[in-house]
């Protein structure tokens, strides 16, 4: 298969997975807080951790960094939307939502793909 089919299969299923999660996130929360995008993006960041130790230490191979973390991961975690986000926020003066919202997504992102990584290396 070619590589940038796996590309756009990994794809197919990360981006309808993230809008999904973001219509379910407003319907079941009705938050301020964008639960969907922080779930999407929080989520990818630790499934790319953990794909990204694996094809590292020759556990997983390229063909599945393709298909799992650049179209996958790449379409289920959304920078566009994480940026808007926080925008909207500060354009309506809420800047400790902002604020929390950047933290929290941030760290989380962060922390989340080293606990993937070491997942990866505790499995294989």
């Amino acid at each position: 298969m070619a590589d940038w089919l796996l590309v756009l299969a990994g794809g197919l299923v990360g981006a309808p997975l993230r809008y999904l999660l973001g219509v379910d996130a407003k319907f079941r929360l009705h938050a301020a807080f964008p639960w969907g995008t922080f779930a999407a993006n929080t989520g990818a960041a630790l499934i790319l951790g953990f794909v990204s130790e694996a094809v590292t230490d020759g556990d997983l191979g390229p063909r599945l960094h393709l298909l799992l973390a650049t179209g996958f991961c790449g379409a289920l975690s959304t920078w566009s939307t994480f940026s808007y986000e926080l925008m909207t926020f500060g354009s309506a003066r809420r800047l400790g939502l902002a604020a929390g919202y950047l933290t929290l997504s941030v760290g989380a992102g962060v922390g989340l793909s080293f606990a993937g990584a070491a997942v990866a290396r505790a499995a294989f």
